[in-house]
């Protein structure tokens, strides 16, 4: 089966193809249709800004449409970025970890407890037929630390590891984090559908 993910961003999409390795699905990247718009993402939380992507793309490619809305919420920050995350100050990374240090410096604060939250939704034939989500708790590093992951991955302490997720290699990495949690239940999806088609088709020759 091809599945259309819903991403631009080449980090994520290797990220995902690594987490769904062996789950028998044909990961089509958004790339294949460069004259496609992007919908824009008007919902006030991650579940809704999901659903929402994963069907548009599957109304506007035909394909089996998965679609991620993810981010950071601090808690000193009122939860921001929270879905504004991936546009919060602009998409440079540096800006943005700037700006979070002055807001927590302005409040006398060098950290905060924190969160990623994915929520993932698969989309086809004009309904949402999955949806997970993942979270993990950390906190906000006293300064960025670490070269591997992208977007928020520096500043994203997590205590049990004493480390950022920027200083995690992939696979180690996709065991606690956010997307790997709701990826995984998706990989179990699909795996599941995937015996579930061929016990039909095993079915259908007996008879």
């Amino acid at each position: 089966m091809q599945l259309l993910v819903a991403t631009t961003n080449p980090g994520k999409l290797t990220e995902i193809a690594d987490i769904l390795r062996g789950a028998r699905v044909d990961l089509v990247p958004l790339t294949r249709f460069p004259n496609l718009p992007e919908p824009e993402e008007t919902g006030d939380t991650f579940t809704e800004n999901a659903r929402m992507k994963a069907l548009y793309y599957a109304s506007a490619t035909g394909l089996p449409s998965v679609a991620d809305d993810s981010g950071l919420e601090i808690d000193a920050l009122d939860k921001a970025p929270g879905v504004h995350s991936a546009r919060w100050h602009g998409t440079d990374y540096g800006v943005k970890f700037k700006k979070i240090y002055d807001l927590l410096d302005e409040q006398g604060l060098e950290t905060s407890p924190a969160r990623f939250v994915c929520h993932v939704a698969l989309a086809s034939n004009g309904r949402v037929e999955f949806e997970a989500q993942g979270v993990v708790e950390g906190r906000i590093a006293r300064q960025p630390c670490g070269d591997n992951g992208f977007g928020y991955d520096p500043i994203f302490y997590y205590p049990p590891f004493r480390c950022t997720l920027a200083e995690l290699d992939l696979d180690r990495k996709s065991t606690v984090s956010h997307r790997g949690q709701a990826f995984r239940a998706l990989r179990t999806h699909l795996l599941r559908q995937s015996r579930t088609a061929s016990r039909s088709r095993a079915s259908a020759r007996r008879t």
